[in-house]
């Protein structure tokens, strides 16, 4: 943008010499024309030839020329600085826009590092912790798996049922078959007891 308004600065400057220098010598020569025809008119001067004709005609038109000229370049004068005027008024409002916005972002950048930074410690702060919390977790849960394995009645598997009642039945029976032998011996004949008795 600064050098966009270096680069119209110079533009106007060079149109605008251009356009004083034109005016100034358009005008000189005006004055210079007046003068000049408005002398010629005073002084007597001796007949003119027939084929001559009058030069205060053709001065007339040449001045109404450079006039027309003189006031297109003042025109174009006017405009030009108009336009560098316009110009520099914009570029200094948007200058200054910017200073603003500028500033605004500046502090924003400030101001979100500084929040940046807090929550990069917030974020290691509560790492830390959950860290520290998740070691505690896996021991609680650790050891809750341990009570329930302990605690906690798995039903049997048919299977299991099964296998553990033929078992018991099985003592049983062996346990029965060794009282009746145990019972046999026990029951002696009536006339032994009688005679162990005396």
């Amino acid at each position: 943008m600064d050098k966009v308004r270096a680069d119209e600065n110079a533009a106007y400057l060079e149109a605008s010499a251009d356009l004083k220098q034109g005016v100034d010598g358009v005008g000189k020569a005006l004055s210079v024309l007046r003068d000049y025809y408005a002398s010629a008119s005073f002084v007597q001067q001796p007949a003119k030839p027939v084929t001559h004709g009058s030069s205060g005609a053709a001065g007339g038109g040449i001045i109404s020329m450079l006039e027309v000229a003189e006031s297109d370049m003042s025109k174009n004068l006017a405009e030009v600085e108009m336009e560098e005027s316009n110009a520099v008024a914009t570029y200094e409002k948007t200058t200054q826009e910017n200073k603003m916005t500028k500033t605004q972002k500046d502090s924003d950048v400030k101001y979100k590092g500084a929040e940046a930074k807090s929550l990069d410690k917030e974020v290691s702060e509560l790492s830390a912790d959950r860290a520290g919390l998740q070691t505690e977790l896996d021991a609680v849960l650790e050891y809750g798996t341990k009570l329930t394995g302990e605690c906690v009645a798995v039903p049997e598997t048919y299977e299991e049922r099964k296998a553990r009642r033929e078992a018991e039945i099985k003592g049983l029976k062996e346990a029965l078959s060794i009282l009746e032998s145990e019972t046999a011996f026990m029951q002696a004949p009536r006339h032994l007891r009688s005679v162990h008795a005396h």
